[in-house]
């Protein structure tokens, strides 16, 4: 249990290969914890739980700062290269039961490439793979993070444009979430800077929630 000046967020992290979702958990938490590489196939096959280190200059509470704690899940990849989606599906299940079953989930983040266009059966499939996941309450603990946003820029897209510019099947799935997004540079590793922006950006949607986690205790 952490301690009365230390606040812990639990979040999962989905998204379709190569988004760039493992190295989205690694820059959540400041480690290398997930393996992140460019590959023609699937490299995550199964689900693994980061921790970060105490962070500080992050949060405050009632006056006074508090030490943050982020603990990211890591989930093979939907569609997947080697798993069918029901392996998929019970795979990130059970992780999320063990893992996040007595404390709650605070947020899961669907990571999209800011580069690719958002196809309907694409965003169909992942909102109703995710809905089986979290349950009817999935879009008030959803966010999604659009990863490759260098490649946008380097477009002629600034985030404005961009978000002037995307499909109604991006712009409806980001009205489902109630527009919490968050664009990401890959073209550089996060520093400590970049990382508090964001991690302030994801507690702000948590506090959307009143700091509430989902409960997720999946006893099929």
């Amino acid at each position: 249990m952490a301690d009365s000046n230390e606040k812990t967020i639990n979040l999962v992290v989905f998204g379709r290969t190569q988004t760039g979702k493992s190295a989205v958990g690694n820059s959540l938490l400041g480690s290398s914890d997930f393996e992140s590489r460019c590959s023609p196939s699937s490299v995550t096959t199964q689900c693994s739980l980061g921790r970060s280190c105490r962070i500080s200059g992050i949060i405050r509470s009632k006056g006074h700062e508090l030490a943050l704690r982020v603990q990211v899940l890591d989930t093979p990849a939907y569609p997947h290269t080697g798993l069918s989606k029901e392996q998929v599906r019970d795979t990130v299940r059970s992780a999320l039961a063990h893992h996040f079953g007595k404390e709650g989930l605070h947020l899961a983040l669907l990571v999209l490439r800011a580069d690719l266009p958002l196809c309907l059966d694409e965003s169909d499939h992942t909102i109703q793979f995710i809905q089986e996941l979290l349950g009817p309450t999935w879009k008030d603990f959803t966010a999604v993070l659009l990863t490759h946003a260098d490649k946008a820029e380097e477009a002629g897209f600034s985030e404005e444009v961009y978000l002037h510019s995307a499909s109604n099947i991006l712009l409806s799935l980001l009205s489902l979430v109630q527009h919490k997004y968050i664009f990401l540079d890959n073209q550089k590793s996060i520093i400590k800077e970049e990382r508090a922006v964001v991690l302030r950006k994801l507690l702000s949607f948590i506090r959307q929630n009143n700091y509430r986690a989902l409960l997720l205790n999946h006893k099929e």
